[in-house]
């Protein structure tokens, strides 16, 4: 027989605890609606103040009798997927669950839904007032955790097709509260909680809850190919506790009890990959956590994780065929669409930001880049741009509905708005823009002249109402992740899709983004390795050059050496990036040494992954994928937030629930022989 529930306040009264209450009601920005937060005005004294008030009486505080009551529950007789496929009137039936809305009947009987613990079914429960379970019901708040006891029997539907989808419902026999759920939080199905309170926002959120579902799946499923392959990877757990070494992040320190030394968080796995190579592991594999003190954007989280792995005596295209075979099951089986059954599409690196202005582009959407300052009149080039000698550059975005003046006003609208105004702000000149009207003399082209005109026309054969947009940029070789040009023609059609003026794109495009730069400029917002040469890795400086004719380079002119890296693209988002790695001991001291130009003691930090390599480590090559990302790409998410259990948000990273990261202790500070700067 269950134990009889007893409903009580889930409040402690100040009579035991030494704690007051005050409730409040909070808006939430943007929620439409309140949540109500329980306010602590004194602190919880402890323990000894309540053993000493249940000593002077001779009843248990009331919060203890409770808690006794849920301590021991029997188990379940089956779950809710079992019952709905399987029950049979008169069954005796124990279900685990949380209580829906109540609904009252009459004075001798009442409805309640039960859902059951995952919240993916829940089941009519119906109480009468024949026996005692009734009024406990009555008692009860909705969301309360419980256990059920009853009889299945049929349920009395409105028709015929609500019979066949939901046949059966449990007449209450016993209920049992396993906690209680507080009146001072409100839930509702349409209710937005703040981040300070995620524990809501995932209960209440299905679309939160079934995108953390369909990541488990992701992991299982990357897990099945990559331990079926021939021959099969192995997972092998790495060190979080690694040490500081200047790959090209910033890193999170961990300080020790012994004075000046500390632990790093890794930022990949990277080096003890490495390492395994030269161990003789020929697969490995890791759902690897990393750590990177980066601000944060939609696709990144100071930590995060990615799907590493490395495979020796192997090229970069051994590489590449293993990932297509990761991504192509993970399409089929989880997807409504296939991927690609040949090979994914390859677009250097050179290409990719001359054509899309991105190292990462989505190229569904077209908006091609071409190069034009050689036609343009030298007036309008100094109109655009302060610059002596730039490139300029061109693209079209289609009209909607052949209006000129509907893309005038689009264009000005986002010009205007705080997305369009930095592109207004840029130093080297800010964006010209042309509406191309069939009604006007050169079709609105008047200030390229007659001959630029006629080739823009003939180079991207505008129709009336389609929008030209060009921008400077300095004469130099490409390098980052975008140009001007770029960054504007992504940001234009974003704005685009929001506001309706065009479609939103569809469906999967995978490309890998291939011949990379092995080094690139020094750059003052990112630490890179610390060398003197002005050059940093583009990547990290453990890359290998592509070609015999990129080593030679390496002593003539490494800012032309092309790594042998590679990045999977999937509509605009880098999923991931790869490359073959230096294996020979003395060509990675080399790079750090003499190209990068790193100070001995930095050169210090590598010695660990020198040695192993010196030990005989064969050619290998590896990639990461981000996971979170890619599970964000497969359910169509603008952030990673969304499918993260518990993600930080805010310039500082913090995670507003459990607030980190916290003040340290001044006795935390001593045993760690740490001290704060004076901010002055």
């Amino acid at each position: 027989m269950l134990a009889r529930a007893v409903h009580r306040s889930a409040r402690l009264h100040a009579s035991y605890s030494g704690v007051s209450h005050h409730v409040r009601s909070k808006a939430v920005p943007g929620a439409g609606s309140y949540v109500r937060c329980l306010t602590v005005r004194r602190p919880f004294h402890g323990a000894s103040n309540l053993r000493q008030q249940a000593a002077s009486s001779s009843k248990q505080p009331e919060f203890l009798e409770n808690f006794k009551k849920a301590v021991e529950f029997p188990p379940a007789t089956c779950d809710f997927e079992t019952f709905i496929s399987q029950a049979s009137a008169g069954q005796e039936v124990v279900l685990h669950g949380y209580l829906g809305a109540r609904s009252d009947i009459s004075k001798k009987l009442s409805f309640v839904r039960l859902i059951d613990p995952t919240m993916k079914y829940n089941i009519q429960i119906a109480s009468f007032a024949r026996n005692d379970a009734f009024q406990e019901l009555r008692n009860l708040r909705p969301n309360s955790p419980v256990v059920v006891k009853g009889k299945v029997q049929p349920k009395k539907a409105k028709n015929e097709e609500m019979q066949k989808l939901d046949p059966w419902e449990i007449a209450l026999e016993n209920i049992q509260l396993l906690n209680d759920f507080p009146s001072d939080i409100w839930m509702a199905p349409d209710m937005v909680h703040p981040p300070k309170h995620r524990h809501l926002q995932l209960r209440s959120s299905s679309e939160l809850r079934e995108a953390l579902h369909f990541r488990a799946r992701v992991r299982n499923v990357c897990r099945e190919e990559l331990e079926q392959s021939k021959p099969p990877f192995v997972e092998i757990e790495t060190p979080l506790l690694f040490k500081s070494t200047p790959e090209g992040a910033r890193e999170f320190l961990v300080p020790t009890r012994k004075r000046g030394l500390a632990y790093a968080l890794p930022q990949s796995p990277q080096q003890y990959k490495q390492i395994l190579m030269a161990s003789g592991i020929p697969r490995y594999y890791q759902l690897a956590r990393c750590f990177r003190d980066e601000d944060l954007r939609a696709d990144r989280q100071p930590e995060f994780t990615q799907i590493d792995l490395e495979m020796s005596f192997a090229t970069g295209e051994d590489v590449m065929r293993v990932v297509e075979g990761i991504i192509r099951r993970l399409w089929s089986k989880l997807m409504d669409t296939e991927a690609p059954s040949e090979s994914f599409r390859r677009l250097s690196y050179e290409d990719a930001m001359s054509r899309y202005g991105s190292d990462k582009p989505d190229t569904r959407y077209g908006m091609e880049i071409h190069r034009i300052e050689n036609l343009l009149p030298v007036d309008l080039v100094n109109k655009i741009t302060p610059l002596q000698n730039p490139i300029v550059e061109i693209f079209k975005i289609e009209g909607n509905e052949n209006d000129p003046a509907a893309t005038s006003k689009f264009i000005t609208k986002f010009l205007d708005s705080p997305a369009g105004a930095p592109f207004n702000e840029n130093p080297e000149g800010g964006p010209g823009i042309f509406v191309y009207d069939a009604k006007r003399p050169l079709c609105g082209l008047q200030p390229f002249g007659f001959q630029a005109a006629e080739y823009v026309e003939q180079l991207l054969d505008p129709d009336h109402g389609d929008l030209l947009v060009i921008q400077a940029r300095e004469n130099a070789p490409l390098s980052g992740g975008s140009t001007p040009l770029g960054d504007l023609r992504r940001a234009l059609h974003s704005a685009a899709v929001e506001t309706g003026f065009k479609p939103a794109p569809t469906g999967f495009d995978f490309l890998w983004i291939v011949d990379f730069p092995l080094f690139s400029p020094s750059s003052d917002s990112e630490p890179g390795q610390g060398g003197a040469a002005g050059i940093s890795s583009t990547h990290h400086p453990f890359t290998a050059p592509k070609s015999a004719a990129d080593v030679d380079l390496l002593l003539t002119d490494p800012t032309k050496v092309v790594a042998d890296h590679y990045d999977l693209v999937v509509n605009g988002v880098e999923l991931g990036g790869g490359s073959r790695r230096i294996h020979d001991a003395a060509v990675q001291e080399f790079v750090l040494r003499d190209v990068l130009q790193m100070p001995p003691e930095r050169l210090q930090d590598f010695s660990h992954l020198l040695d192993a390599l010196r030990a005989g480590c064969p050619p290998h090559a590896g990639l990461a994928l981000g996971f979170d990302r890619l599970v964000a790409v497969m359910l169509g998410k603008e952030s990673v937030r969304d499918v993260i259990a518990f993600p930080k948000i805010g310039k500082l990273g913090e995670d507003p629930m459990v607030k980190a990261p916290g003040e340290v202790s001044k006795e935390a500070l001593e045993t760690y022989h740490l001290g704060l700067l004076d901010e002055k």
